[in-house]
């Protein structure tokens, strides 16, 4: 289970700054994905072989940068709440500010580790100004400049020296389905009608169950553990946090999942909210089946089902292989056809093809159709096999990896789609010199 470090502090710190040089090292690393930058505050890190998430906390900020502190605060709750170490961002150049002094108050009292980090000390001079921010009483800070990346190196040691050790689950090897969706979609609904009992109350008030849960299901003789992420925490506040709330929960579950089933509120359609979770869970190369709930209350004449998965593959390009079914989990129409897909896309997943199958079926659709030629030179793709990771990967070897653009790494794709049924499942595709 991965860990989550969150970055909080008042706008205009350099929170973006250091979050985008955490993630994108490690993007460059594992080949870019197309669409990688549109959920822009969360991202997966790893230093010395720790791998853990980023959340970069100011980006929920609605408004501008006069935002009130209250925002502030809020945000340092929820990180607080959620993460496994803070990393707690201030300027050098504005020196210590109210602000600074509320925040440290809420992280004095946490028990997680906490780390200062003094941002903008590029100089000797800066590094003797900096000596204020004892007085926030966190102790020992860390000094960096998050532009050109010094003293990174320090705190990130320090970082993953601090992180609790990774949880293990007992029943690793049963496949874990996690339910996911915005607040109020009808994920708990949906779980309800399926274990048949109520073992959460269902109530019309957003965010009303409490932590991700666990529930061990046998269906179809089939046996997995089902992980419930409505779980978000009473709050006095909860209706402003919850989008945010949502969104970290669902970091979790997603992490933690084999195949996400996203519950998608007819009523209020495929909005940005539910494409940011369905991007975290292509971005983690997890199953996905998308589940529309209360189909039964949306008007027929205006909404048919062609229109609205029209409208969603529209907006998941260019990852349209991915199972929409039209549930009701109130009257429980289809909600086992839900699970049955579920499956399916978990096989897909775990799906193993052989390399002298693999040969057999695209070296020809390459020699027929090959990479377009770059300044003169040919690609020429000898040989394919499938990596040996937990989702499917590919590695095509070739003369010039290089010069293979996107859209014949596409092409590829869809053929391997087209022979082998991976519906529901990213797949990864790498040109490797031979």
């Amino acid at each position: 289970m991965g860990n989550i470090v969150a970055i909080v502090g008042r706008p205009n710190v350099g929170k973006s700054t250091l979050f985008n040089r955490l993630v994108q090292r490690r993007e460059a690393i594992v080949d870019a994905l197309s669409g990688v930058t549109r959920d822009r505050h969360y991202g997966k890190t790893d230093w010395n072989g720790h791998e853990f998430s980023v959340i970069d906390t100011g980006g929920y900020v609605l408004g501008s940068d006069d935002v009130f502190e209250a925002e502030i605060d809020k945000q340092v709750e929820l990180a607080i709440d959620e993460s496994d170490a803070i990393l707690f961002m201030v300027d050098v150049e504005t020196g210590v500010t109210g602000m600074d002094e509320d925040v440290s108050k809420l992280l004095r009292k946490v028990k997680k580790p906490v780390f200062l980090v003094v941002n903008k000390v590029d100089n000797s001079k800066r590094a003797q100004d900096a000596v204020e921010f004892y007085n926030l009483g966190l102790g020992d800070y860390h000094t960096i400049a998050s532009i050109n990346g010094s003293g990174t190196g320090d705190l990130l040691d320090a970082l993953v020296e601090a992180l609790p050790e990774e949880m293990q689950f007992e029943d690793s090897e049963l496949p874990r389905f996690a339910v996911v969706g915005r607040p109020n979609a009808g994920k708990s609904s949906f779980i309800n009608s399926l274990i048949g009992e109520e073992r959460y109350i269902v109530t019309d008030i957003a965010g009303t169950t409490r932590d991700a849960i666990d529930t061990k299901y046998n269906r179809f003789g089939f046996e997995f553990n089902l992980v419930d992420t409505a779980g978000i925490r009473r709050k006095a506040k909860v209706k402003e946090d919850l989008e945010f709330y949502s969104v970290m929960r669902s970091v979790r579950a997603i992490e933690n999942s084999d195949v996400c089933l996203l519950v998608v509120d007819a009523q209020r359609g495929f909005d940005g909210q539910v494409q940011n979770i369905f991007w975290l869970a292509q971005r983690n190369n997890k199953g996905i089946v998308i589940l529309i709930n209360k189909w039964d209350l949306v008007e027929k004449e205006t909404q048919t089902i062609k229109g609205f998965q029209t409208y969603i593959k529209k907006h998941i390009e260019p990852f349209t292989d991915v199972p929409i079914i039209f549930i009701s989990a109130m009257t429980k129409q289809r909600i086992f056809k839900a699970i049955e897909t579920a499956v399916g896309v978990y096989k897909n997943r775990s799906k193993r093809i052989k390399t002298s199958q693999l040969n057999d079926d695209l070296l020809p659709i390459i020699q027929r159709t090959p990479p377009p030629a770059l300044k003169g030179k040919y690609v020429k793709i000898k040989y394919v096999m499938q990596l040996p990771t937990p989702q499917p990967q590919f590695a095509f070897f070739c003369n010039l990896p290089q010069y293979v653009k996107e859209p014949y790494k596409r092409f590829l794709e869809n053929k391997l789609r087209s022979i082998y049924d991976f519906c529901g499942v990213p797949i990864n595709i790498f040109m490797r010199k031979k």
